[in-house]
Protein backbone atom coordinates (compact mmCIF):
# COMPACT_ATOMS: atom_id res chain seq x y z
CA UNK A 1 0.00 0.00 0.00
CA UNK A 2 1.33 3.51 -1.34
CA UNK A 3 1.23 6.51 1.28
CA UNK A 4 -2.43 8.60 0.56
CA UNK A 5 -4.23 10.72 2.51
CA UNK A 6 -8.45 11.03 2.98
CA UNK A 7 -9.81 14.45 3.03
CA UNK A 8 -13.84 13.83 4.40
CA UNK A 9 -16.62 15.58 6.34
CA UNK A 10 -19.02 14.00 9.02
CA UNK A 11 -22.35 14.96 10.71
CA UNK A 12 -23.15 17.04 7.61
CA UNK A 13 -20.62 19.00 7.19
CA UNK A 14 -20.23 19.76 11.02
CA UNK A 15 -16.62 18.11 11.29
CA UNK A 16 -13.80 18.28 9.12
CA UNK A 17 -11.44 14.78 9.54
CA UNK A 18 -8.19 13.84 7.78
CA UNK A 19 -6.36 10.54 8.09
CA UNK A 20 -2.89 9.75 6.98
CA UNK A 21 -0.50 6.41 5.78
CA UNK A 22 2.88 8.35 5.82
CA UNK A 23 4.84 5.22 6.36
CA UNK A 24 7.00 5.48 3.16
CA UNK A 25 7.11 9.16 3.26
CA UNK A 26 8.87 8.88 7.17
CA UNK A 27 10.91 6.15 5.80
CA UNK A 28 12.79 8.40 2.91
CA UNK A 29 12.87 11.11 5.72
CA UNK A 30 14.75 9.00 8.00
CA UNK A 31 17.17 6.95 5.40
CA UNK A 32 17.98 10.68 3.96
CA UNK A 33 18.59 12.12 7.36
CA UNK A 34 19.96 8.51 8.58
CA UNK A 35 18.16 9.67 12.34
CA UNK A 36 17.38 7.12 14.91
CA UNK A 37 14.56 5.84 16.64
CA UNK A 38 13.39 7.91 18.98
CA UNK A 39 14.42 11.33 15.83
CA UNK A 40 12.91 9.58 13.99
CA UNK A 41 9.74 9.67 15.83
CA UNK A 42 10.03 13.18 16.31
CA UNK A 43 10.86 13.92 12.95
CA UNK A 44 8.23 11.23 11.30
CA UNK A 45 4.92 12.62 13.88
CA UNK A 46 6.13 16.08 12.41
CA UNK A 47 6.07 15.02 9.08
CA UNK A 48 2.89 13.55 8.61
CA UNK A 49 0.87 16.36 10.27
CA UNK A 50 2.77 18.98 7.98
CA UNK A 51 1.33 16.45 5.14
CA UNK A 52 -2.32 16.65 6.59
CA UNK A 53 -1.66 20.59 6.86
CA UNK A 54 -0.92 21.56 3.58
CA UNK A 55 -3.50 18.97 2.28
CA UNK A 56 -5.66 21.96 3.28
CA UNK A 57 -4.05 24.61 0.99
CA UNK A 58 -5.21 25.31 -1.87
CA UNK A 59 -3.78 25.42 -5.30
CA UNK A 60 0.30 26.29 -5.30
CA UNK A 61 -0.05 27.69 -1.31
CA UNK A 62 2.74 26.05 0.86
CA UNK A 63 3.97 25.83 4.31
CA UNK A 64 6.94 25.84 6.42
CA UNK A 65 6.65 24.18 10.41
CA UNK A 66 9.14 24.57 12.99
CA UNK A 67 9.10 22.90 16.05
CA UNK A 68 12.42 24.28 18.38
CA UNK A 69 12.23 22.70 21.77
CA UNK A 70 14.84 22.66 24.24
CA UNK A 71 15.37 18.82 23.53
CA UNK A 72 18.60 17.55 22.10
CA UNK A 73 17.63 16.56 18.77
CA UNK A 74 17.14 20.93 18.06
CA UNK A 75 14.94 22.42 15.46
CA UNK A 76 12.49 19.87 13.88
CA UNK A 77 11.78 21.71 10.38
CA UNK A 78 9.16 20.04 7.75
CA UNK A 79 7.39 21.76 4.95
CA UNK A 80 4.34 20.79 2.27
CA UNK A 81 2.29 21.91 -0.60
CA UNK A 82 -1.49 21.07 -1.60
CA UNK A 83 -0.37 18.59 -3.77
CA UNK A 84 0.74 15.92 -1.18
CA UNK A 85 4.03 16.82 -1.55
CA UNK A 86 6.42 17.08 1.71
CA UNK A 87 10.05 16.66 3.25
CA UNK A 88 11.52 17.31 6.57
CA UNK A 89 14.95 17.44 8.37
CA UNK A 90 16.34 17.97 12.23
CA UNK A 91 19.18 19.44 12.96
CA UNK A 92 20.65 16.45 15.23
CA UNK A 93 19.60 13.44 13.65
CA UNK A 94 21.19 11.13 16.15
CA UNK A 95 19.37 11.27 19.29
CA UNK A 96 17.86 8.29 21.00
CA UNK A 97 16.61 7.08 24.46
CA UNK A 98 15.36 3.87 26.01
CA UNK A 99 11.69 3.69 26.10
CA UNK A 100 9.29 6.34 28.72
CA UNK A 101 7.52 4.70 31.28
CA UNK A 102 4.76 3.71 28.96
CA UNK A 103 6.86 1.68 26.64
CA UNK A 104 7.11 4.00 23.75
CA UNK A 105 9.82 6.32 22.08
CA UNK A 106 10.77 9.23 24.54
CA UNK A 107 10.00 11.89 22.00
CA UNK A 108 9.00 14.35 24.84
CA UNK A 109 12.73 14.06 26.07
CA UNK A 110 14.51 14.52 22.67
CA UNK A 111 12.09 17.29 21.38
CA UNK A 112 11.85 19.34 25.05
CA UNK A 113 9.26 21.06 26.36
CA UNK A 114 10.13 24.08 26.29
CA UNK A 115 10.29 26.27 23.18
CA UNK A 116 7.81 27.04 19.93
CA UNK A 117 5.81 25.66 17.43
CA UNK A 118 5.53 28.01 14.08
CA UNK A 119 3.99 27.46 11.09
CA UNK A 120 4.63 30.38 8.10
CA UNK A 121 1.78 29.90 5.40
CA UNK A 122 2.73 31.20 1.54
CA UNK A 123 -0.46 31.78 -0.01
CA UNK A 124 0.67 33.61 -2.56
CA UNK A 125 -0.20 37.44 -1.15
CA UNK A 126 2.25 39.88 -0.71
CA UNK A 127 3.17 38.78 3.02
CA UNK A 128 3.06 35.42 4.39
CA UNK A 129 0.62 34.18 7.18
CA UNK A 130 2.85 33.35 10.57
CA UNK A 131 1.87 31.99 13.65
CA UNK A 132 3.62 30.90 17.11
CA UNK A 133 2.43 29.08 20.55
CA UNK A 134 4.61 27.51 23.15
CA UNK A 135 5.27 23.74 23.09
CA UNK A 136 2.94 22.37 25.73
CA UNK A 137 4.30 18.54 25.99
CA UNK A 138 6.99 18.12 23.29
CA UNK A 139 4.79 15.06 22.26
CA UNK A 140 4.30 16.57 18.54
CA UNK A 141 0.46 15.64 18.46
CA UNK A 142 -0.60 17.83 21.44
CA UNK A 143 1.13 20.87 20.53
CA UNK A 144 -0.59 20.91 17.27
CA UNK A 145 -3.45 20.79 18.62
CA UNK A 146 -2.87 23.60 20.77
CA UNK A 147 -1.35 25.40 17.88
CA UNK A 148 -5.11 24.99 15.50
CA UNK A 149 -6.90 25.68 18.50
CA UNK A 150 -4.89 29.11 19.88
CA UNK A 151 -3.64 30.24 16.71
CA UNK A 152 -5.92 29.25 14.38
CA UNK A 153 -9.08 29.27 16.29
CA UNK A 154 -9.97 26.00 15.06
CA UNK A 155 -10.67 23.28 18.07
CA UNK A 156 -9.10 20.23 16.64
CA UNK A 157 -7.87 16.87 17.87
CA UNK A 158 -4.65 15.55 16.15
CA UNK A 159 -2.69 12.38 16.36
CA UNK A 160 0.16 10.69 14.88
CA UNK A 161 2.28 8.07 15.25
CA UNK A 162 5.45 6.38 14.10
CA UNK A 163 6.62 3.10 15.27
CA UNK A 164 10.05 1.73 14.22
CA UNK A 165 11.68 -1.32 13.36
CA UNK A 166 15.30 -2.81 15.60
CA UNK A 167 17.20 -1.71 12.59
CA UNK A 168 16.07 1.67 12.65
CA UNK A 169 13.89 1.55 8.98
CA UNK A 170 9.84 2.65 9.78
CA UNK A 171 7.76 -0.18 10.53
CA UNK A 172 4.66 2.15 10.41
CA UNK A 173 3.66 5.75 10.58
CA UNK A 174 0.74 7.86 9.48
CA UNK A 175 -1.88 10.29 11.97
CA UNK A 176 -5.36 12.03 11.66
CA UNK A 177 -6.45 15.90 11.91
CA UNK A 178 -10.16 15.84 12.99
CA UNK A 179 -11.82 19.52 13.21
CA UNK A 180 -14.83 20.87 14.40
CA UNK A 181 -16.39 23.62 12.16
CA UNK A 182 -18.31 26.89 13.58
CA UNK A 183 -22.08 25.90 14.23
CA UNK A 184 -21.11 22.23 15.23
CA UNK A 185 -24.11 21.14 17.80
CA UNK A 186 -23.01 20.14 21.61
CA UNK A 187 -24.32 16.75 20.43
CA UNK A 188 -21.85 16.03 17.63
CA UNK A 189 -19.04 17.79 19.69
CA UNK A 190 -19.60 15.09 22.58
CA UNK A 191 -20.21 12.25 20.46
CA UNK A 192 -16.91 12.95 18.48
CA UNK A 193 -15.17 13.28 22.09
CA UNK A 194 -16.34 10.39 22.94
CA UNK A 195 -15.46 8.30 19.98
CA UNK A 196 -11.77 9.53 20.20
CA UNK A 197 -11.31 8.99 23.70
CA UNK A 198 -12.29 5.12 23.30
CA UNK A 199 -10.25 4.51 20.05
CA UNK A 200 -6.88 2.67 20.51
CA UNK A 201 -3.84 5.44 20.34
CA UNK A 202 -3.20 6.29 16.53
CA UNK A 203 0.20 4.02 17.23
CA UNK A 204 -1.30 0.99 17.86
CA UNK A 205 -4.00 1.89 15.38
CA UNK A 206 -1.08 1.82 12.49
CA UNK A 207 0.62 -0.89 14.47
CA UNK A 208 -2.68 -2.86 13.37
CA UNK A 209 -2.55 -1.96 9.83
CA UNK A 210 -5.44 0.22 9.64
CA UNK A 211 -5.68 1.90 6.85
CA UNK A 212 -6.85 6.10 6.30
CA UNK A 213 -10.60 4.79 5.57
CA UNK A 214 -10.26 2.56 8.61
CA UNK A 215 -9.28 5.28 11.41
CA UNK A 216 -12.00 7.22 9.55
CA UNK A 217 -14.55 5.15 10.61
CA UNK A 218 -12.97 4.53 14.13
CA UNK A 219 -13.44 8.33 14.51
CA UNK A 220 -16.40 9.13 13.31
CA UNK A 221 -18.08 6.00 14.94
CA UNK A 222 -21.10 5.27 12.61
CA UNK A 223 -19.63 5.73 9.19
CA UNK A 224 -23.04 6.65 7.59
CA UNK A 225 -21.94 9.91 8.44
CA UNK A 226 -19.15 9.95 6.84
CA UNK A 227 -18.54 11.76 3.51
CA UNK A 228 -15.19 11.12 1.34
CA UNK A 229 -13.92 14.15 -0.65
CA UNK A 230 -10.72 13.34 -1.51
CA UNK A 231 -7.76 11.00 -1.54
CA UNK A 232 -4.74 12.44 -2.27
CA UNK A 233 -1.23 10.63 -2.83
CA UNK A 234 1.83 11.59 -0.66
CA UNK A 235 5.14 11.49 -0.65
CA UNK A 236 8.43 13.19 0.19
CA UNK A 237 9.78 15.61 -1.79
CA UNK A 238 12.32 17.90 -2.44
CA UNK A 239 12.49 20.52 -5.14
CA UNK A 240 16.07 21.31 -4.75
CA UNK A 241 18.79 21.13 -7.92
CA UNK A 242 21.96 21.90 -9.23
CA UNK A 243 19.90 24.68 -11.49
CA UNK A 244 18.30 26.17 -8.42
CA UNK A 245 22.09 26.45 -6.19
CA UNK A 246 23.46 27.68 -9.29
CA UNK A 247 20.76 30.50 -9.48
CA UNK A 248 21.18 31.42 -5.24
CA UNK A 249 25.29 31.12 -6.20
CA UNK A 250 24.80 34.08 -9.02
CA UNK A 251 22.50 35.67 -7.06
CA UNK A 252 26.02 36.08 -4.64
CA UNK A 253 27.61 38.45 -6.80
CA UNK A 254 30.52 37.98 -9.19
CA UNK A 255 32.96 39.36 -6.38
CA UNK A 256 31.90 36.43 -3.94
CA UNK A 257 32.05 34.21 -7.39
CA UNK A 258 35.85 35.30 -7.53
CA UNK A 259 36.34 34.13 -3.96
CA UNK A 260 34.94 30.73 -4.39
CA UNK A 261 37.10 29.89 -7.27
CA UNK A 262 40.13 31.88 -5.90
CA UNK A 263 39.89 30.25 -2.15
CA UNK A 264 38.10 27.31 -2.64
CA UNK A 265 39.18 25.97 -6.09
CA UNK A 266 35.03 25.09 -6.87
CA UNK A 267 32.04 24.87 -4.79
CA UNK A 268 30.23 22.03 -2.78
CA UNK A 269 26.96 22.46 -0.98
CA UNK A 270 23.99 20.02 0.33
CA UNK A 271 20.08 19.78 0.83
CA UNK A 272 19.56 19.61 4.58
CA UNK A 273 16.21 18.15 3.30
CA UNK A 274 17.35 15.58 0.97
CA UNK A 275 21.28 15.83 1.53
CA UNK A 276 21.72 15.68 -1.76
CA UNK A 277 25.13 17.03 -2.49
CA UNK A 278 26.08 19.49 -5.41
CA UNK A 279 29.23 20.34 -6.95
CA UNK A 280 30.51 23.31 -8.49
CA UNK A 281 33.93 23.06 -10.81
CA UNK A 282 36.08 26.60 -11.46
CA UNK A 283 34.45 26.61 -14.73
CA UNK A 284 31.07 25.57 -13.76
CA UNK A 285 31.51 29.12 -11.49
CA UNK A 286 33.24 31.16 -14.14
CA UNK A 287 30.24 30.16 -16.07
CA UNK A 288 27.76 31.62 -13.45
CA UNK A 289 29.44 35.25 -13.19
CA UNK A 290 27.81 38.11 -14.76
CA UNK A 291 28.94 40.24 -17.03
Amino acid sequence: MSDYLLKATAFDGEVRVYAIRSTDTVEEARRRQDTWATTSAALGRTITITAVLGAMLKDDAKLTVKLEGNGPVGAVIADANAKGEVRGYVINPHVDFESNAQGKLDVRRAVGTEGTLSIVKDLGLKSNFTGQVPIVSGEVSEDFTYYLANSEQIPSAVGAGVLVNPDHTILAAGGFVLQMMPGASEETIAKVEKQIESIDPISKLIQDGKTPEEILELLIGDKTQLNILEKMPVSFSCPCSKERLAAAITSLGNEEIDSMIKEDHGATASCHFCNETYTFNIDELKALKTS
